[in-house]
């Protein structure tokens, strides 16, 4: 009798601990550019990228949605990969509506001229009112609940394998590393981010091009493998090159593409035949890759090119286990930890 009163006692207590919390991430259509908002389970967010500016404010409003719907009121870090307009030319609407605490960079534009010059200073105003944290790859961004490791930033790689990787990467043989990108070495310079919570492992590289991808994973892969790839540069064929995406090998495949930006075909292809991949979302239909080269319309959060701008939450638990959901048409499907 006292075991079994012990035995009820110890169950009726582990029903009122408190339940583990999840991390939250919204992948938010801005029309081929890039704006993510990440939710901390310690309460804390974090913006990566902010879309493009004009457009009657409407990548500003989409992301201030996706914050209301988060009950997200500031962003406490605000993380730019690089200074083109579809990344950080959304700064001074969103700036003016939400409070901003930290502003996360690569460093100074690698690019000058009119129209880059007017994005950077723009940003620059914003972030001279906060405090700015510059981004070093290895240095980790002190988010409660989640760790962010810079693994790119400012044309600049890793130096060593992250724990676990390291190995020799078959890909590689016979693959000559690819020249730079013309005229774009913002690209180049891209903060990319590998995110960890608890057995998850979520890999944004931003626009980050094939040549330094090459320094990452050739020889060896110094970065592992991943769950969930946030497909870089939009699916551009100057990013998501073969030795990159098969060392990375991910479970799922999220690509921020827009119904006329990215989404290349042979990108898309590459990904779509890693092996073990899982699923493959995206945020548009790519209207020039017909529907061969693009995921059945239940695993894109917008199918129209005229659209109000659905997106893709990803909510993930401590054991590494995550869900995926439309907001187009309320699917959602879950995924195990491997």
């Amino acid at each position: 009798m006292r075991k079994l009163l012990f035995t009820i006692l110890l169950l009726a207590g582990a029903t009122l601990l408190p339940a583990a919390k999840n991390l939250e991430v919204y992948c938010i259509d801005v029309e081929g550019g890039k704006a993510t908002l990440w939710i901390s389970p310690s309460g804390e967010s974090m913006l990566v990228d902010t879309g493009y500016a004009g457009f009657n404010r409407r990548d500003a409003d989409r992301i201030l949605a996706a914050a209301r719907h988060a009950g997200v009121r500031k962003i406490d870090y605000l993380l730019i990969t690089h200074y083109h307009k579809d990344h950080a030319g959304g700064i001074p609407q969103l700036a003016e509506k939400i409070p901003v605490r930290n502003f996360v960079d690569h460093g100074p534009s690698s690019e000058k001229g009119q129209d880059e010059d007017v994005i950077f200073n723009a940003y620059s105003a914003f972030r001279d009112k906060g405090n700015h944290i510059l981004a070093k790859a290895g240095d980790t961004l002190p988010i409660k609940g989640m760790e962010v490791k810079f693994v790119s930033s400012d044309a600049n790689l890793l130096a060593a394998p992250l724990p676990g990787a390291g190995q020799p990467n078959p890909d590689c043989a016979g693959f000559q590393k690819p020249a730079p990108e013309p005229d774009k070495p913002e690209n180049a310079h891209s903060v990319g981010t590998l995110i960890t919570f608890g057995g998850l492992r979520f890999l944004d590289m931003g626009d980050l091009t094939s040549d330094k991808e090459y320094g990452l994973v050739c020889p060896n892969n110094k970065l592992g493998v991943v769950d969930v790839f946030m497909v870089s540069h939009h699916g551009s064929n100057f990013s998501d090159s073969l030795p990159f995406v098969r060392a990375i090998h991910p479970q799922v495949a999220i690509m921020n593409n827009g119904p006329r930006k990215g989404g290349a075909p042979e990108v898309w292809q590459r990904i779509h035949e890693i092996p073990g991949l899982e699923d493959f979302w995206q945020l548009h239909f790519a209207i020039a890759a017909g529907k061969e080269h693009n995921s059945p319309d239940t695993f894109i959060a917008n199918v129209d090119e005229i659209c109000e701008g659905q997106w893709l939450k990803l909510t993930a638990r401590p054991d590494g286990s995550f869900t995926i959901y439309n907001s187009r048409n309320k699917y959602q499907r879950d995924y195990r930890k491997r």
